[in-house]
């Protein structure tokens, strides 16, 4: 678990870090005097939700493939004839050009779908397919790295190195060093395969890219088994993909991309919600596949006990922080005013995400156990829910009724998946700790709150967060709500100086 720990943490603090670089993103499009509208923002996170998209329809399954069966590879043939990695970047190549000769033959029917609400979006059309495929070489080679223990790596390059670039070229912009969004778009497409090239440098010089031509014994071996899983497992992340990224789709159709400018940013302020998620799924992944290699069951119900009360601790915090202060950081920032219409979005997705952090990593313990079929079925379950929801919710609501399905079908696929766990292994990961981490963080918002009501700002900001935090993570630690807080809060102690090292 310490492994886990001190891996998740690090991360975590990319993934923050990154999100701080994303946000100064956020504000430098969204501001008063931006060179950006709302739609050509929008844009941007149209490119972001449309390459997961192309992802997940061209990985053929492949990424989920590399984490569950790696140990088979890693325990049973020497690195050099390891062959994992080159089927997996054989098999999504192969994929991604089904989903580009399915783009030339579909281009018609999305001119027809989206160029009377969402121009910008049918103009720059074919850009995002490079975008798409960066995408899907980071994943492979990111997964890759995750077997070997990487994850800090690869987190820092998708959430702070990916930003970084994006920053610059707004700068370019702002500054006419390149003349035209235009432009900027287009060089925009290339962000993600500055990352994806970085991270295979690093492997390559790192000698641990093994790129094996010849069928090794273990592909031999489980080559019945790796198709069946991959199969399954492909539909399932599909399916759970076009659920995310429903809504962006949806709004473009019926609003048009200023209305995807504003929900973006409710989806980009959520996401620090969900920060924490990324770092534990990394660290958890390899664990949990050998875990379930060695039937260490004691150890996966551990890890999803202590994962649920983590993240629940840590998204409750996030979450109550921003909603303190949503209003006034819009106004201090000196935001566009239409995107004060993003509060109420985030609110809800920002509760679909709790919902979700609260459950622990269920996900990654249904997707490396043997009952990976399961990851189809509660995905199918989650598109049959979302695609109608926001559809009926859209037309009737505005951008609002996104959020609204966002919350009503992730927190039905959560609890799917939570019984299922329940009933098939005993594993759940509530205890009497998350109904009190529930109820303390909405004592110390309310007493903020009201305690602060007059204060607007940047200096009310700051007063406000930092009095939450203090109170909050300090009650967390004073109740011992979860074991790896007060380890982390030693650790800290002596890092710093406040307290002697023994």
């Amino acid at each position: 678990m310490s492994q886990i720990r001190r891996q998740s943490i690090i991360s975590t603090i990319f993934v923050y870090a990154g999100f701080a670089i994303g946000f100064i993103n956020t504000y430098l499009f969204t501001r008063n005097g931006s060179p950006f509208t709302p739609s050509q923002y929008g844009l941007t996170g149209i490119f972001i939700a449309v390459g997961n998209l192309m992802f997940a329809f061209a990985n053929m399954g492949m990424t989920s493939v590399m984490y569950k069966f790696y140990p088979y590879y890693n325990d049973n043939i020497p690195k050099k004839k390891n062959d994992l990695l080159t089927w997996g970047l054989f098999i999504s190549t192969l994929g991604f050009i089904l989903v580009l000769i399915s783009g030339f033959v579909f281009k018609d029917v999305v001119v027809r779908k989206f160029s009377a609400n969402s121009p910008e979006f049918v103009h720059y059309y074919f850009w995002i397919f490079p975008f798409g495929f960066s995408i899907l070489l980071f994943s492979l080679f990111e997964v890759y790295a995750w077997n070997l223990k990487k994850s800090i790596l690869t987190t820092f390059l998708r959430e702070v190195l990916f930003r970084v670039l994006t920053t610059l070229l707004i700068f370019l912009l702002s500054f006419k060093l390149i003349h035209s969004f235009d432009a900027f778009i287009k060089l925009y497409s290339f962000t993600y395969g500055i990352v994806a090239l970085v991270l295979f440098l690093y492997l390559l010089s790192r000698g641990e890219l093994n790129v094996s031509f010849a069928i090794s014994r273990v592909t031999k071996k489980f080559y019945k088994k790796i198709i069946s899983f991959a199969t399954l497992i492909y539909f399932g992340g599909l399916v759970y993909m076009i659920a995310q990224f429903i809504e962006t789709l949806v709004i473009m159709s019926v609003i048009g991309t200023d209305g995807v400018g504003i929900f973006v940013l409710a989806s980009v302020i959520s996401g620090l919600v969900q920060a924490p998620q990324r770092g534990a799924i990394a660290a958890s992944l390899p664990v949990l596949s050998r875990a379930w290699k060695d039937k260490d069951h004691a150890k996966i119900n551990l890890i999803y006990q202590r994962s649920g009360i983590n993240l629940l601790i840590v998204s409750l915090g996030v979450f109550l922080i921003i909603w303190l202060s949503y209003e006034d950081a819009v106004r201090v920032f000196h935001l566009k005013p239409d995107y004060l219409q993003s509060k109420w979005i985030f609110f809800f997705i920002g509760l679909a995400k709790i919902v979700d952090l609260g459950t622990g990593v269920n996900s990654q313990i249904i997707g490396t156990s043997i009952h990976w079929r399961f990851e189809f079925l509660s995905g199918v379950v989650l598109l049959t829910l979302a695609i109608p929801l926001n559809y009926f919710f859209v037309r009737e609501f505005g951008i609002i009724g996104a959020a609204y399905a966002h919350l009503i079908s992730f927190s039905v696929y959560n609890a799917i998946r939570i019984i299922f766990l329940k009933r098939k292994f005993n594993m759940q990961p509530f205890s009497t700790k998350t109904a009190y981490a529930i109820v303390l963080a909405f004592i110390v918002y309310t007493g903020c709150y009201y305690a602060f009501l007059s204060l607007h700002t940047f200096a009310g900001i700051v007063i406000k967060s930092l009095t939450f935090l203090a109170v909050y993570g300090g009650s967390v630690i004073y109740l011992d709500l979860s074991p790896d807080v007060l380890p982390v809060w030693k650790t800290i102690q002596t890092k710093t100086g406040m307290k002697r090292k023994v």
